[in-house]
């Protein structure tokens, strides 16, 4: 990579890092960014996904506060995220490249959608709830998490989207705390998936120096800032990159 290059992929680790705290879907920006560049899309996946790592654990620590009193719920739902993120990963692993790059659009597509409806969603959901839920979120949710750290294993664009939705609906309990649960989860997927991908899968590892890097301060930003940023503008930059993402793996 030429050092302008090099430049815009630790921009794009900053944004990423910055995304994922307060809301999720940084993926949805480096991951364009590295298809741009020339990387082959699990290439791209691998690396990015590895990079990522240190700013999911710079965004846990800055959301530090909110998760006290919640360890038997972080135990239980970071469980079924590491059990899902080593499923995810061996998935990415065995399937060949082309199943990822016919997957990988719809997917993103899915993620896209999830981040305009997901509010809505979630309000309409809450609504018809007859009584609290469990303090643990129930056996629905522990499955729904499951599910999600096999999709973040194998992609993970959008998870924290997914995981604030899912847990805003079946966790009796603030959204900031919400955001510091999805914060760790997070982690563990990427992290698990990271160490499987180090040992078997081809690896960028100046992406990964770049992205690391630069997700460590987007984390500790989006974790200073998250409460005070509008959401709808978050999300209208997600749709923009993810949608010029689409594009460009669809042509490619």
């Amino acid at each position: 990579m030429t050092w302008l290059e090099q430049l815009a992929v630790f921009g794009a680790g900053v944004a990423a890092g910055g995304i994922n705290t307060i809301v999720g879907s940084g993926t949805l920006i480096t991951f364009p960014v590295l298809l741009g560049f020339g990387y082959s899309p699990v290439t791209a996946n691998v690396s990015n996904t590895i990079g990522l790592v240190p700013g999911s654990l710079s965004g846990a620590i800055g959301y530090r506060r909110e998760l006290a009193g919640q360890r038997s719920r972080l135990i239980r739902l970071g469980i079924a995220s590491v059990l899902g993120g080593i499923t995810g990963a061996i998935l990415l692993l065995t399937l060949p490249e082309s199943a990822f790059k016919a997957v990988v659009p719809v997917l993103i597509i899915a993620a896209l959608v999830l981040v305009v409806v997901q509010p809505r969603l979630a309000r309409r959901l809450k609504e018809r709830q007859g009584e609290a839920p469990p303090a643990h979120g129930g056996p629905i949710l522990l499955g729904a998490v499951y599910a999600t750290g096999v999709y973040g294993g194998y992609f993970g664009a959008a998870q924290g989207v997914l995981l604030l939705g899912l847990m805003g609906v079946f966790l009796h309990e603030d959204m900031q705390r919400i955001n510091g649960v999805k914060n760790v989860l997070a982690m563990l997927v990427n992290g698990v998936s990271a160490i499987i991908f180090m040992v078997v899968a081809d690896v960028a590892w100046l992406v990964v120096l770049l992205i690391a890097v630069g997700s460590i301060i987007g984390g500790q930003i989006g974790a200073k800032v998250g409460r005070k940023l509008p959401p709808n503008v978050l999300r209208g930059v997600i749709v923009v990159v993810g949608t010029i993402a689409v594009v460009r793996l669809l042509m490619s």
